[in-house]
């Protein structure tokens, strides 16, 4: 493939972070839906609505999924060395002045403690919750399209950023890991043409080879289940090749909910197989498309749509994100000018 330009690739930023935060905004509503036939139909009308000129329905807010990724990106133009302390003062300033974005329980103790013990270990309260484990979550996956496009040209630098970026509010391998692959997706979606069309097992097939390095069984235990996102992977494989639609069977392979592991491939598969028609979906727009699919399927709606809408809109780039629906978005504005600095910043250090 040739190198992307860097008018290409300033427009590819814009659609990665608007893409993830229409994802969110759009998703929030139906967030914990188990979507029926009918659902879909509601879901197809809401988005032909939004894409009207003439419609002038309500803002849509964003989460918490925005919320901290608006504080990573921050980070990065802020303190371009990257300081994860810094990272995790953004975080909990961010929560205390706008509790109200639907954070959960667990990550909101984990401020809680960060704040009381003055940042002292930014990974020790995490690091104490379930009994030791840390969380499954998709917390640290949901903010990490920011560091893939910092670290867009240094493959080992972004592993090493967004792992340690993650630990602050999640640290099982499940958590990290599906952020590592999250953000290896974005990545790999930087660096294609838009005007291309995806080989899809290819995309999954360059996803398996680099997880067989991050899933190493560093427990000694030669067990079955120690490489959980490859095994994803493949299955992800399996449905685009099967052309399987069957929203229950993808849930019951793949997942719908707040696990990483159950979130992560899906938002992946709901990206590629949104580069084609879907049943159901009408629309020529890929974009839209890929978190129009990401909804449909239900469940943790607002973190799947927004890391699928950042995975196309670093593929596609921002020309391709219908005006009409993004003026619907908080932030918007202010999402695009982040996406600018961070390119900014980049420029400035030659790194592009």
């Amino acid at each position: 493939m040739a190198k992307i330009d860097n008018i290409l690739l300033k427009s590819k930023f814009r659609g990665c972070l608007l893409g993830s935060l229409i994802g969110d905004c759009f998703g929030a509503p139906f967030e914990g839906d188990i979507m029926t036939s009918g659902g879909k139909v509601v879901l197809q009308k809401y988005f032909d609505k939004l894409e009207g000129a003439a419609f002038k329905g309500p803002i849509k807010t964003y989460t918490d999924d925005t919320a901290m990724t608006k504080c990573v990106a921050k980070s990065l133009t802020d303190k371009p060395a990257v300081d994860f302390k810094f990272m995790a003062r953004l975080f909990v300033k961010e929560y205390f002045s706008e509790p109200r974005r639907g954070y959960g329980k667990n990550v909101v103790d984990v401020f809680a403690k960060l704040r009381s013990n003055k940042f002292d270990d930014i990974y020790k309260p995490a690091n104490e919750q379930f009994a030791g484990m840390g969380s499954f979550g998709n917390g640290g996956a949901m903010r990490v399209s920011p560091l893939a496009l910092y670290f867009h040209n240094n493959y080992q630098g972004m592993i090493s950023a967004v792992s340690n970026a993650t630990r602050i509010t999640h640290t099982h391998k499940n958590a990290i890991n599906g952020a590592v692959l999250q953000s290896m997706a974005v990545q790999q979606c930087l660096k294609l043409d838009p005007a291309d069309k995806i080989d899809a097992q290819k995309f999954v097939n360059n996803l398996i080879e680099k997880m067989r390095m991050i899933e190493v069984d560093d427990e000694g235990l030669n067990i079955d289940n120690g490489t959980p996102y490859k095994e994803k992977l493949v299955d992800i494989q399996k449905l685009l090749d099967s052309g399987n639609d069957d929203t229950e069977e993808i849930i019951r392979i793949l997942g719908n909910d707040i696990f990483a592991l159950h979130s992560v491939p899906t938002a992946i598969f709901c990206f590629l197989r949104a580069q084609t028609p879907i049943p159901r979906i009408t629309t020529d727009n890929r974009f839209r498309r890929s978190i129009q699919y990401a909804i449909s399927l239900g469940g943790d709606t607002d973190t799947i749509a927004s890391m699928t809408g950042s995975m196309a809109g670093a593929f596609l780039g921002d020309d391709y994100i219908n005006k009409h629906l993004l003026r619907h978005c908080e932030f918007q504005k202010g999402m695009s000018e982040m996406a600018d600095n961070l390119f900014a910043v980049l420029e400035d250090t030659n790194f592009t």
